[in-house]
């Protein structure tokens, strides 16, 4: 039903904009949500935290003019409730609904669209390398990029196609010249937006050895191997091959301080090996992401922060509200990291979550075999990014 098709409630109800609603969760308030999105797209994905009660009644429940009885027994009549759903139009009707009842509800401006455009800059204090680095963090899918800048240039790492325009607005701000966008892999769960800065005068820099997968555009970007390094300001950025989670897989060490590992390893767990070559190659992708770890990730010194390209609702941020941790703290803290290799395999096989949305479709379009407007895009990678394997099974005690 599309949101101009839902009757008009003669209540009024007041609008909140994710942003407002985002700083509420964060301060710590209790917050009571009434998604009226249908079961399957609520328990794939929705807006959770440790003060949030959140509710599942879908819209069409709520079309009738006797609503009933079991329905409105699951929303609280003591407190204010938000509604939202897909795109602001169900929520605005039900909300109408209800304050006609005499419930204290407002609703969600655009709905899980309105929470997907949220993208946070938090400073990463940790960092002790030249110049200044920013984790930026986008809560609706645990996505995170890097903002690297000093003496007047910038590059941005893992960059997404939605926030182009935010990455060129920031660095303008800044008074920087965004001179790198670069890519650690061939992403299954958003759209890269390495292409469209290159586009705008960066240099779009993507792994040399992910070309092979049918990257069709190579010829027009940088490729990075092993050991290549970039330059911005007095930091340095050196290319780090670490496949395992893709064939193409390269983090980038920042400055010898921070190591920009894609979705090779998060502070909470590691990639799962499954995404290019299915079930068939995840075992052998298994033992290239141990050796990975092992030999290219963890004999950096143990001060080195590692910052992924996602975290998931069970990462706990750091003290500065990054979502970095140093490579001696994962390791005693996360088992894989210490097991042999066979343990390895066999566990990160045994509990891999659903797969991303769309990831056959997302990865087309970042290889380049597959054209898509900005509204399609944005939508294509809409939800959990489910990069990573079983928090539950890895992230230690």
């Amino acid at each position: 039903m599309n949101p101009e098709d839902f009757p008009t409630p003669d209540a009024d109800v007041e609008t909140v904009q994710p942003e407002t609603l985002k700083g509420r969760i964060d301060a710590g308030e209790d917050v009571t949500l009434l998604d009226a999105r249908m079961q399957s797209d609520y328990e794939e994905w929705r807006i959770d935290g440790d003060t949030v009660e959140s509710i599942n009644a879908p819209y069409f429940h709520f079309l009738e003019d006797e609503i009933d009885d079991e329905v409105l027994e699951q929303i609280p009549d003591d407190r204010e409730v938000t509604v939202l759903c897909a795109k602001g139009g169900a929520s605005e009707f039900v909300a109408g609904t209800l304050a006609e009842r005499g419930y204290d509800v407002n609703h969600l401006e655009d709905g899980m669209n309105g929470w997907a455009r949220i993208y946070e800059a938090v400073e990463v204090d940790g960092y002790d390398g030249a110049g200044t680095l920013v984790q930026y963090q986008r809560p609706s899918s645990g996505c995170l990029g890097y903002l690297l800048y000093d003496d007047g240039e910038a590059a941005i790492v893992d960059p997404l196609r939605a926030f182009t325009d935010r990455y060129l607005a920031d660095a303008d701000e800044l008074g920087v010249d965004l001179k790198y966008a670069l890519d650690t892999h061939v992403h299954a769960d958003h759209i890269s937006g390495v292409r469209d800065l290159d586009d705008q005068g960066v240099e779009g820099v993507i792994p040399e050895a992910a070309v092979d997968r049918g990257v069709t555009y190579a010829d027009e970007l940088t490729t990075a191997a092993d050991g290549d390094t970039f330059q911005v300001g007095d930091a340095t950025i050196e290319a780090v091959y670490t496949p395992g989670h893709t064939t193409g897989m390269t983090s980038y060490l920042l400055d010898d301080s921070l190591l920009a590992t894609g979705d090779g390893l998060f502070v909470e767990s590691v990639a799962r090996p499954d995404l290019e070559e299915g079930d068939d190659g995840a075992p052998e992708a298994a033992r290239m992401l141990y050796e990975s770890l092992q030999e290219r990730v963890l004999s950096l010194p143990d001060d080195t922060l590692v910052g992924g390209a996602h975290f998931s609702d069970s990462a706990e941020p750091a003290d500065d509200g990054t979502y970095t941790a140093p490579i001696g703290d994962l390791v005693a803290d996360m088992a894989a990291l210490t097991m042999d290799e066979q343990e390895f395999v066999d566990l990160i096989l045994s509990d891999m979550p659903p797969r991303p949305a769309n990831y056959e479709d997302i990865i087309a379009t970042n290889l380049g075999q597959n054209a898509v407007d900005d509204e399609e895009a944005f939508t294509l990678e809409l939800g959990p990014n489910n990069c990573a394997a079983s928090q539950e099974s890895l992230a230690g005690d």
